[in-house]
């Protein structure tokens, strides 16, 4: 089960890294960040088959979109300086903790 996490944890890097990478690939106009961006996509769809196998596929996008919201918008502000309201920082904070409890609780499906 630990190397089911582990997989669904490298996906979530994987979209991460692809999604910083879409500003920098100015519309797809600059051809490494863009080649970089396809692989990571490509790469994360290819972990998450592996945890499909293994969890249920709710738990499983629930969890990969909820971290990745939250990562995406912590390395937006630290990268691309972007700002958030104190209302979206504590929604990002509820997602978050929507992701434990679901896992928590589909363990004992």
């Amino acid at each position: 089960m630990l190397k089911t996490y582990l997989f669904l944890i490298g996906a979530i890097f994987c979209e991460v890294a692809g999604t910083m990478l879409l500003p920098v690939s100015q519309n797809f106009t600059k051809i490494i960040p863009t080649t970089f961006l396809a692989i990571f996509y490509l790469s994360a769809f290819y972990l998450l088959t592996f945890v499909v196998n293994k969890l249920p596929i709710a738990i499983v996008y629930a969890s990969w979109s909820g971290l990745g919201i939250f990562t995406i918008a912590i390395l937006g502000y630290i990268f691309f300086k972007q700002t958030l309201q104190w209302q979206a920082i504590v929604g990002l904070f509820l997602i978050v903790l929507g992701v434990i409890l679901v896992n928590i609780y589909s363990a004992k499906l």
